[in-house]
């Protein structure tokens, strides 16, 4: 019967691994090996899709984190601001934050008080809005949203539900305008919070004296 011949394949296999445990392990181990070699050989890497795939994903992070580094800008480069511009800023917050030096000295004050992201933020989706590669406009806009927008980033921007859904509907086919409800909203949040602030602040109060000084010097 079929079922004699099976039980008596068995009692052999299992007495031929008790005699020859050691064989049985060695061909385990080389079985495993088999298995692994593609990650260890080096000699045929040619051949080899592992490093071919390794490559392509150093090459995706790389490409990720350079972007990334790009829309976490340093401090824009200007020249020193002058009186004239200095006293301009206490007309309007828009006449600050059209200039380089306005947005460097207020980015500087709300970083005392922990709410850089708002500038960050802000500024990066200025520089979206100069993109036009596809593919780019894709990859800022995602870096913009875990960054700013994700309740998971500790660099969160404070937005309410509506415009959230405006964003996450944007997020289905990204653009240039895809934050542009968000960044209006941040721009008002700072000129109505942070601005009133900055104006009495230590920060714009030296820049204010240091320069008149200096004028009245010269």
């Amino acid at each position: 019967p079929m079922g004699s011949e099976r039980m008596e394949m068995r009692k052999r296999q299992m007495s031929t691994t008790q005699e020859n445990p050691g064989a049985a392990q060695a061909q385990h181990s080389a079985g495993n090996r088999g298995s692994n070699a593609c990650c260890f050989c080096w000699c045929c890497c040619c051949s080899c899709s592992c490093l071919t795939v390794r490559n392509q994903d150093e090459e995706r992070t790389r490409t990720s984190h350079e972007l990334q580094a790009e829309s976490i800008p340093n401090c824009e480069e200007s020249p020193a601001p002058t009186l004239e511009e200095v006293n301009a800023w206490a007309q309007s917050f828009d006449k600050l934050m059209l200039t380089p030096a306005g947005r460097n000295a207020f980015r500087e004050f709300l970083r005392t008080e922990f709410s850089e992201e708002n500038m960050l933020f802000w500024m990066a989706c200025e520089e979206l809005k100069q993109e036009s590669n596809k593919s780019v406009i894709e990859e800022k806009a995602r870096l913009i949203y875990e960054d700013y927008i994700s309740i998971l980033s500790p660099k969160e921007v404070s937005l309410d539900s509506r415009v959230r859904e405006v964003i996450n509907r944007n997020m289905l086919e990204p653009s240039q305008h895809t934050f542009d409800d968000a960044q209006l909203q941040i721009y008002t949040l700072m000129h109505r919070d942070s601005y009133p602030r900055f104006m009495n602040s230590a920060i714009y109060k030296d820049l204010l004296r240091s320069l008149s000084e200096k004028s009245i010097e010269a």
